[in-house]
């Protein structure tokens, strides 16, 4: 049994979320809109958990030093995400490398069409002179997220190994999936991406997934809900609610990665529909089992 605590929660999603946002922006691949997207979402999710852990009174050093360590370090990532959103800002001018091999490839492909056609299309042109965004910035802020996340794992009642294994695989294990469900949206708007990132994400959700459900059921886990050990007060139908979450969000993700084997654009596009599914069931799957074996 592990003390489920909202502000702990919410550092691991921005911790894990911000983890594969560095992933994907690390590849200098995906143009910088995506992390004008996603840095915001995270932001408030910080702000949220900084929030609660103040209000709720977990924040004095003399009862409980590891939820005030926690909310200070969130207070830190949210500083070092607003400089990361703020410098990819300044540098929007410069894109990011891949981006604009692609673009350079496209523009001579259109200048070729122009000559024999006649008809002139803008492209997007870069500034070679600007610095790339440096994504060390967003490791930096996902680390001191994790470490947050580690704190509150720390501060919760039960035993701590369990409460660390839990909080950190369900921290990376939600980011993956619903960093896949965003970058998957992410192709609208720049149809001309390669799929590598998006299967990465599922790739990483894939095997997060296994760490994340057995962490669950190591006892006290989902094994005593399923046999009755533990009330879960509606006979038995939240736990295998659980149950069959974990099991349609790991064959939603494989149906997505098999989904990309096909060469039709679309084929993204029901990817992410398949992804979409699977961040609801992988919520449910963690949020579930954690309000269940709260104390």
């Amino acid at each position: 049994m592990v003390e489920l605590n909202a502000a702990t929660l919410l550092a691991g999603w921005v911790g894990g979320g911000w983890l594969f946002l560095w992933v994907t922006t690390r590849r200098r691949e995906v143009g910088l809109g995506y992390g004008w997207l996603m840095r915001p979402i995270y932001l408030l999710l910080a702000a949220g958990s900084v929030t609660l852990g103040v209000t709720t009174g977990g924040s004095d050093w003399s009862q409980d030093w590891a939820s005030a360590l926690r909310d200070i370090v969130v207070a830190a990532c949210f500083v070092s995400g607003v400089v990361a959103l703020i410098v990819s800002l300044q540098r929007r001018s410069a894109g990011v490398s891949l981006q604009r091999v692609e673009q350079q490839r496209r523009s001579d492909r259109v200048a070729a069409m122009t000559a024999m056609t006649g008809i002139d299309k803008s492209e997007t042109s870069f500034d070679f002179d600007t610095p790339e965004f440096p994504p060390l910035l967003d490791l930096c802020t996902a680390l001191l997220g994790l470490v947050a996340t580690t704190l509150g794992a720390f501060a919760a009642e039960g035993p701590t190994g369990l409460a660390l294994g839990r909080t950190l695989t369900g921290a990376l294990f939600v980011g993956a999936v619903s960093s896949a469900m965003l970058l998957g949206h992410w192709y609208l708007v720049q149809p001309g991406l390669a799929r590598g990132p998006l299967l990465e994400m599922l790739r990483a959700a894939l095997w997060l997934w296994l760490p994340h459900t057995l962490m669950m059921l190591v006892p006290t886990g989902m094994f005593s809900v399923l046999n009755g050990s533990i009330d879960d007060g509606y006979n038995g139908l939240l736990g295998w609610f659980w149950a069959a979450s974990a099991a349609m969000t790991v064959v939603l993700v494989i149906v997505a990665r098999a989904a990309l084997r096909e060469r039709q654009y679309s084929a993204v596009m029901a990817a992410t529909g398949l992804v979409y599914l699977a961040i609801v069931t992988a919520f449910g799957q963690d949020l579930v089992a954690r309000i269940l074996l709260a104390p």
